[in-house]
């Protein structure tokens, strides 16, 4: 696609072709020049540094992006320090061939493999631009643990169906912090750092700064960029600054999905269109000259509604995930000079149910009232099935036994404030009870008989007569007797909201980093990274993948514009 498409739906502009780089009047010209600060570019921007190049980052918002919201893991094995030290046994090995089941070829085997052979190496390198990671490690399946523990199975490794493949090991890192026991926006604990130490050794980071277009010469090599600026500690910057921060503040003190969220989120609204309205009028055209390279690291396109709803509208219903810079601004820039996107159409939705375990002993159930995942599996894997296969809906069905174990596992003191709030909230208003099979199919649309036998084989599985059609383990097959209680747990529930971002992006060489075109020539001086890029989770997402694909292909990306093979 190209900037002239119906749908682009992107700001971004046509590249500036030049004869010679002097045509241009740079503001400012450094080696490497990275787009977008998250862990990707921050990755990029500090392995640059070390192998001895100028580095200047461009961020639209004030740097962290989604990496600062998250909840600062990174998915890390193969024998890291960290694992050695709580005495959790992996290799490599047993990493790839875990992965391998769930990245399905999105890249190729030696790329996997090179990913699960430096993991070690990654965390020891964050380790050394003081990112901290530990123990202690919490052993069982979870979304997210108890915030006393920093290593855990933040995937499906645990589950039967993968035990049988691949030794399973806790490979969930999270960067060590104590903010008493929220679960929100810890991933500071790895992009603090590392921005820490980028701008002690040189790295050069503008923020406010909104890149809009690429710079190529005579060749179609990119040379460098222009961006739209507020200028820093100006009435402009301070003003946009408190709009924005006014804007997240409403959301935090009353979340949209709450009753009555609709007029908080319209004043969250008026907050972010003033900010708006400064960056239309008020920033300054700056160009910015890239010696060996343009690095896009800006993301993927969540934001963008209207890229959603061309690409991914399957997604559209679920809570978006990131910050308002993940508009496809990067994915735009590179296609603007003729790079190649792919999975564009692919995103992950986060179906968490446990905590509490017990709801992840129930079935989880479709339109037809038939089951259709293995409730034991990590989130996105629930999700998955439930966006990809399955229309976007799901509804939980639980006993009075189960929903008693549930309020058991929901206190204050075993998880975390968001897990037993949503929990509660859920069985106190969003659960319904139903006294037969007959009353609860009646009331959704399910087919009776459908739902019946559901039911029947999930209580013949319980008693040992059949093993689990979705291999789930027999210690989390308890079986279900009436009456039913029931939770809509659909991407649009209306009080447990699912998150979801986007998967797809550019296309890249993945030795170098670099951005192909549909020949699948690569596109000299320009390179793209995170989920700006297809990469690892690609194609199913587990909790910290991201972070740790970002910090792989960030490092790709500045090694071979340092020259370093």
């Amino acid at each position: 696609m190209n900037p002239t498409d119906p749908n682009w739906h992107s700001a971004i502009e046509p590249p500036r072709a030049v004869a010679d780089a002097a045509d241009i009047d740079w503001d400012q010209t450094s080696d490497l020049v990275v787009v977008g600060w998250g862990a990707a570019g921050a990755a990029a921007a500090l392995e640059a540094r070390e192998h001895g190049l100028q580095v200047l980052a461009l961020d639209r918002a004030k740097g962290g992006g989604a990496t600062a919201l998250s909840g600062g893991v990174v998915y890390a094995g193969g024998g890291t320090s960290t694992q050695k030290e709580v005495g959790e046994a992996d290799t490599p090995q047993a990493m790839f061939d875990y992965l391998s089941l769930e990245t399905q070829g999105v890249v190729s085997d030696a790329t996997l493999m090179k990913f699960c052979e430096d993991s070690p190496g990654n965390i020891d390198w964050l380790k050394d631009h003081g990112v901290r990671f530990s123990g202690p490690v919490w052993k069982k399946k979870t979304s997210y643990p108890n915030v006393k523990y920093f290593l855990y199975h933040s995937d499906n490794s645990l589950l039967p169906r993968y035990r049988a493949v691949a030794r399973p090991a806790a490979r969930g890192h999270r960067g060590v912090i104590r903010k008493g026991r929220s679960a929100v926006n810890l991933g500071v604990s790895i992009i603090g750092p590392m921005t820490a130490s980028a701008l002690a050794k040189g790295v050069q980071l503008h923020t406010k700064t909104e890149v809009r277009q690429l710079v190529v010469d005579k060749e179609g090599r990119v040379i460098g960029v222009k961006a739209l600026q507020l200028v820093a500690g100006s009435d402009e910057y301070r003003r946009h600054d408190r709009y924005l921060w006014l804007a997240t503040l409403v959301g935090k003190v009353y979340p949209f999905f709450l009753p009555g969220g609709r007029f908080a989120k319209k004043l969250a609204r008026r907050y972010s269109a003033k900010a708006a309205a400064i960056e239309a009028d008020q920033r300054h055209v700056r160009f910015y000259r890239a010696r060996r390279g343009v690095v896009l690291s800006a993301g993927g396109f969540i934001f963008n509604r209207k890229m959603v709803d061309y690409y991914c509208p399957k997604f559209r219903r679920g809570m978006p995930l990131g910050t308002p810079a993940d508009d496809g601004g990067g994915i735009r820039l590179g296609e603007s000079v003729g790079g190649r996107t792919d999975r564009m159409e692919h995103g992950t939705a986060w179906r968490f149910i446990n905590p509490p375990l017990a709801w992840s002993q129930g079935i989880i159930v479709n339109a037809k009232g038939e089951r259709y995942v293995n409730e034991s599996c990590y989130g996105a894997t629930i999700g998955d099935a439930m966006v990809e296969h399955n229309g976007g809906k799901g509804w939980l069905i639980l006993d009075a036994r189960l929903v008693w174990q549930a309020w058991r596992q929901s206190t204050p003191r075993q998880v975390l404030p968001f897990q037993w709030q949503l929990a509660a909230l859920n069985m106190l208003f969003g659960k319904k009870k139903f006294s037969t099979i007959d009353d609860l199919a009646k009331h959704y649309g399910f087919d009776r008989d459908t739902l019946a036998a559901t039911i029947d084989a999930y209580n013949r599985t319980s008693e040992g007569a059949q093993e689990d059609a979705f291999g789930k383990a027999p210690e989390d097959i308890p079986g279900l007797e009436a009456p039913f209680h029931v939770i809509d747990v659909s991407l649009d529930a209306r009080l447990l909201p699912c998150t979801v971002l986007t998967m797809g992006g550019l296309v890249i060489n993945e030795e170098t980093g670099e951005v192909r075109r549909d020949d699948d020539s690569v596109i000299s001086g320009l390179y793209a990274a995170g989920r700006t890029a297809v990469g690892i989770p690609s194609n199913l997402y587990m909790s910290g993948l991201s972070i740790a694909d970002c910090i792989f292909s960030g490092r790709r990306a500045a090694r071979h514009a340092a020259g370093v093979h």
